[in-house]
C-alpha cells in the first residue's frame, strides 16, 4: 500500500512552526493543539526520510535540508493560495481584469496609493493601466477599451462624478528670456518664444488645452517630456502644479509672473464604462480611488 503523500495542511503546518517561532506559538497561530502540530511534524519528517526541524531550547529551528524543503514549500503555498484567490473570484462573480484609463494630469502618487491599496483586497483581478493625455479617456471609454476612467471629460451616455481639481501654471527654467524682464508678462511676450504644447492622445478630436498663441511650438506626448524640456531651457509650458512642484523646490523651474492667465484649473471625473452591472471589483477600485483623493485633499 501507498504511503499517503504529504499535504498542504502539513507544510503550512512547517511554515507556521519556523515563521512564528516554535511549536507552541504555531499552535496558537493556527488555532490547534500543541500534540497534533508535533504529530504533523512527525508524519512529515518520517514521509520524508529527512531530519527537518532541531530544537534549540525552546525555539525550533530548520536544518541544512529542512532550509531548503521549506524554501521550495512557500512557492508550493503561495500557488495554492492564489488558486483559492483564483476561485474565490469565481464564486463571487468577480471581474478577471479591470482595464484603467488615467489622465495623466491625475496625481501619480495617488494613483499609487489607490493600486497599493486595491492589491491586498483584489482577490486575483488583475489592473490593465493605461495613462492618456486628454480625450484619449473620453475615447477609450467610447470604444469599450476601459472599463473604468479618470477622465477630462465625461461621455454623453456614461455616468461620472467630479473626482479632483488640478491646476495648471505657467512655468520656465530660471534662466529662461522670459524671467529676465522688468515687467509682467502678457501674451505678446509669450508669443516671441517657444512654447512646449502637451498632444492630445485621443485619435478622433485630436484636441490641445489652454493657450497656443506662441509663434513657434514643440509638441510632446507626455508630462515628463515637457518637464524636461523646461528643465533644460527650452521653451515655456502649462503643467500640473504637482508635477512641478519638485522643480520648483529645487531651483531648477520657476513660475512665470503673468499679467493675467498665470493659471487655470480643470476638474478630472471618474467614469464607469457603459457595462450594466458594474463589476464588483470596479467598483471597489473606484471606492479606493474616491478615499484616496478624499485623503489627499486633507494633507
Amino acid at each position: 500500500m501507498k504511503a499517503p503523500r504529504v499535504t498542504l495542511e502539513q507544510w503550512r503546518t512547517l511554515q507556521a512552526i519556523v515563521d512564528s517561532g516554535g511549536y507552541a506559538q504555531a499552535a496558537e497561530h493556527l488555532h490547534r493543539s500543541q500534540s497534533s502540530i508535533s504529530y504533523a511534524m512527525q508524519r512529515l519528517e518520517s514521509h520524508l526520510g529527512i531530519k527537518i526541524l532541531k530544537l534549540n531550547g525552546r525555539k525550533a529551528e530548520l536544518t541544512e535540508a529542512g532550509a531548503r524543503i521549506l524554501h521550495q514549500a512557500r512557492g508550493l503555498l503561495k500557488d495554492a493560495s492564489d488558486l483559492e484567490f483564483l476561485a474565490e473570484n469565481m464564486r463571487a462573480d468577480r471581474e478577471a481584469e479591470i482595464r484603467l484609463v488615467v489622465d495623466a494630469a491625475f496625481p501619480f502618487i495617488l494613483l499609487i496609493r489607490s493600486l497599493r491599496e486595491f492589491q491586498p483586497v483584489s482577490l486575483g483581478t488583475q489592473i490593465q493601466l493605461e495613462q492618456v493625455i486628454m480625450t484619449g479617456a473620453e475615447e477609450k471609454l467610447v470604444t469599450g477599451e476601459a472599463d473604468l476612467a479618470i477622465s477630462f471629460q465625461v461621455p454623453g451616455d456614461m455616468l461620472g462624478e467630479e473626482l479632483i481639481h488640478i491646476e495648471f501654471i505657467a512655468a520656465a527654467h530660471p534662466d529662461h528670456p522670459l524671467h529676465q524682464l522688468d515687467e509682467e508678462i502678457t501674451a505678446d511676450h509669450l508669443r516671441r518664444h517657444m512654447q512646449v504644447v502637451i498632444s492630445d492622445s485621443g485619435i478622433q478630436k485630436n484636441q490641445n488645452l489652454g493657450w497656443l498663441g506662441a509663434n513657434e511650438q514643440w509638441f510632446v506626448s507626455s508630462m515628463e517630456s515637457a518637464l524636461q524640456l523646461l528643465q533644460n531651457g527650452m521653451g515655456y509650458a502649462w503643467l500640473p502644479r504637482h508635477i512641478l512642484a519638485d522643480s520648483v523646490q529645487a531651483g531648477t523651474l520657476k513660475f512665470l509672473p503673468l499679467h493675467t492667465g498665470r493659471s487655470y484649473h480643470v476638474s478630472l471625473y471618474l467614469i464607469f464604462a457603459a457595462h450594466d452591472p458594474i463589476g464588483p471589483a470596479t467598483e471597489q477600485l473606484a471606492g479606493i480611488i474616491r478615499h484616496c483623493v478624499q485623503e489627499y485633499a486633507h494633507e
